[in-house]
């Protein structure tokens, strides 16, 4: 146990310096902090490449990130989700679904594999790499399949990545509330990091919002599964090697959090706690995604599959806005 934590100890240090510069920068300018932080992170990718950093990096980024995502809970309110109506809901499931047939009608006529369609498609619509990842086992077991997925994982960090930091613009542009911005930064940009971190930087209310979306997203992860499972029917597929492995446990403690507080179990002191705690370990979660996140590497990848993951956020993205200005 102690030389697991000593070896992540310098990615962590590393990323947690990046948040205490972001911090600094942020109160002399009255800027957001989180992207202060991605920002840095992304300018010190090059410090990703030595080995004595990337346990580090990778566990603020991936097991720290899900505990702040899972520790959110107690900042959502039943009376706010149940105000929000059923509109949002359905908006976020129908653009779900009709982005993986994009997905894979698109990739057909780049001349791409299907299962490449299905898998950036799903990652796209659902949750990211952790989507990817739960679809990859239920697809066809070919030779092609760790190419696609590394594809997929690159691509999607840096659309994700790029979202964050533009999505909010756009809802700002087209005058969203910050309950709609919410509603569209949750809708439309695939990884939970991205969504908190954009959600939150516009405004509490639009990052609450954002988390329940998305998470709501997170959720429909396995019945996607499920589908994708009998639509190709793969015998041999690994989906029996654990399904109760593809739900996420900070949704589990996202929603576990939230119960406690609506019901009146926490008190405020530990509540006021546990959101300071989670938002200064997002900011460090956020740095971490900024040095593990290379835009020269997608460029390795192709036009094509890079043209088919781009079309696919921007597909989601539209479909998300148009539902929002044609339902609300």
């Amino acid at each position: 146990m102690l030389t697991k934590i000593k070896a992540k100890l310098p990615g962590v240090t590393l990323c947690a310096a990046i948040a205490v510069i972001a911090a600094i920068i942020a109160t002399r300018y009255q800027a957001p902090i989180i992207l202060f932080a991605l920002l840095i992170g992304l300018s010190l990718h090059s410090f990703y490449s030595h080995s004595s950093l990337q346990r580090g990096v990778n566990f603020c980024s991936r097991e720290l990130l899900r505990l702040c995502v899972g520790l959110l809970g107690v900042r959502i309110a039943f009376s706010d989700i149940v105000s929000l109506g059923i509109t949002p809901p359905l908006i976020v499931m129908g653009s779900m679904f009709l982005t993986i047939i994009f997905g894979v009608l698109f990739a057909r006529t780049l001349g791409l594999s299907k299962v490449f369609g299905v898998l950036s498609g799903g990652a796209v619509a659902v949750c990211g790499v952790s989507a990817a990842a739960a679809i990859s086992t239920v697809l066809p077991n070919d030779k092609s399949q760790e190419k696609y997925f590394a594809f997929t994982v690159i691509g999607i960090t840096t659309f994700s990545t790029l979202a964050m930091v533009f999505y909010p613009i756009v809802a700002s542009y087209l005058g969203f509330s910050d309950e709609l911005a919410g509603v569209f930064i949750g809708g439309a940009i695939h990884d939970v990091a991205q969504v908190v971190g954009a959600g939150y930087t516009i405004s509490p209310e639009a990052g609450d919002v954002a988390t329940y979306i998305k998470l709501l997203r997170v959720a429909l992860l396995m019945p996607i599964v499920m589908m994708v499972f009998f639509a190709f029917k793969e015998k041999n597929s690994k989906m029996s090697a654990g399904v109760s492995a593809f739900i996420p446990g900070f949704l589990v403690m996202f929603f576990v959090l939230a119960l406690l507080k609506n019901v009146g179990v926490l008190p405020m002191w530990l509540i006021d706690i546990i959101r300071s705690l989670s938002s200064s370990l997002l900011v460090i979660a956020i740095a971490a995604i900024g040095v593990r996140t290379s835009l020269k590497q997608v460029l390795s990848v192709g036009w094509r599959p890079v043209l088919l993951m781009a079309s696919e956020s921007v597909f989601l993205a539209g479909l998300v806005i148009l539902g929002i200005i044609f339902f609300y």
